[in-house]
């Protein structure tokens, strides 16, 4: 039995290195896995070069139905790096960081859609399964499910791994609600599955606690709202610590897509009236002016991240204000606040998001959301009282 099982993994493995090196360059090769995952052309899903990263998918598919981040699966996979996999199934590692876990779904249902192999569908109900199963009760959802051991992660306090937190960080719940919108709202990439209405009842039941979420882990300050932070605690919800450089704050960044998120609502409550115009509000109160980011070269030749005043430059905002001063903050591994991106080392200067324009977006959405979701009078008082 065991010869047997050697010679079928070692056939597996040279159809698909067969299957990868056909072409010497394959188009998909040379893009990222997001992009493999959910954009190339609706035919190459049906292809043999699909079906063959089809296979590495399911192989990686942790036993509680998430998969890890920054994994290549559209790359061949040595037999070491099999067996690596089949090894660790049942242990942690499924996240929605880095928008993993939704990424392969998105894929799985692509691939599906031109070939109904019944193992996609059953990974695929599985990894929704593992959306539904990871959700706190108050509607959140950690970074990580299971969370991390606390060794595994680089915090100031070593109490608790903040992968248990509520994380807003790289969208990863944003993202995950958008998924499920998509299931409960029919899209199409969703056709061929035939999803069961129980399971699309489910991930509406989910996406609605997720909203509850949103509204109750806003900052609120003096009586008015916010934005959020990066990432929340799961028992009490306020603002938390993730790694040593990414304090609780107001994130300039992440708050973004959030309120994009909750624009999106078709017929939005005043809680969520309420909640968008506080965050775009704060956004407009905490513009930066006059600064822009320029790269210049350092004498040993290495690239620098500096700041430099220009009256012309676009406006910016910081990624991290605090929570005290409302001022932005830069911060190195050693958690000390900065007030400048200078005063911090050369690796978190420059190997880090201290800017965004991101908010832009929402300012510019946001006069045509109103008109199009809020009666006239409601437009008139919000545009009197601001």
């Amino acid at each position: 039995m065991q010869i047997k099982k050697i010679i079928s993994v070692t056939i597996l493995t040279l159809t698909i290195t067969i299957g990868f090196t056909q072409n010497k360059v394959p188009n998909y090769l040379n893009k990222k896995w997001n992009y493999v995952a959910k954009n190339m052309p609706s035919d190459w899903y049906g292809s043999n070069e699909a079906k063959l990263v089809a296979e590495h998918v399911l192989l990686t598919q942790k036993d509680i139905g998430g998969w890890e981040k920054n994994k290549p699966y559209h790359h061949s996979f040595s037999e070491l790096e099999r067996e690596e996999y089949i090894k660790n199934k049942s242990k942690k590692g499924g996240t929605f960081d880095n928008g993993s876990t939704i990424t392969e779904l998105f894929f799985l249902a692509k691939v599906y859609l031109q070939i109904p192999d019944e193992r996609y569908k059953q990974a695929f109900e599985k990894g929704v399964n593992y959306i539904f199963i990871a959700q706190y009760e108050n509607g959140g959802w950690p970074q990580y499910f299971p969370i991390k051991d606390a060794e595994d992660e680089i915090l100031l306090d070593n109490t608790e791994p903040y992968s248990m937190h509520i994380t807003y960080n790289d969208n990863a719940m944003v993202n995950t609600m958008k998924f499920l919108k998509s299931i409960f709202n029919n899209s199409q990439v969703f056709d061929a599955l035939k999803i069961d209405k129980v399971i699309k009842e489910k991930a509406k039941k989910a996406f609605k606690k997720g909203i509850e979420c949103i509204l109750n882990t806003q900052i609120i300050v003096d009586g008015k709202r916010t934005v959020w932070c990066a990432q929340h605690d799961a028992k009490t919800l306020a603002p938390a610590n993730a790694r040593s450089y990414e304090l609780a704050s107001f994130s300039g960044a992440e708050s973004v897509d959030i309120v994009l998120l909750l624009m999106e609502e078709k017929k939005p409550s005043k809680e969520i009236i309420a909640s968008v115009n506080g965050a775009v509000n704060w956004f407009k109160n905490h513009k930066i002016e006059g600064l822009k980011i320029e790269r210049e070269i350092q004498e040993d030749g290495k690239r620098n991240r500096i700041v430099v005043k220009d009256k012309n430059a676009p406006t910016l905002w910081a990624r991290f204000y605090d929570l005290d001063t409302e001022m932005p903050y830069f911060c190195d591994r050693d958690g000390i606040k900065k007030k400048t991106l200078a005063e911090i080392g050369y690796n978190r200067r420059n190997g880090y998001s201290w800017y965004t324009n991101k908010p832009q977006v929402a300012l510019d959405k946001h006069q045509e959301w109103l008109l199009q979701t809020i009666c006239y009078s409601d437009v008139l008082d919000y545009l009197i009282s601001n």
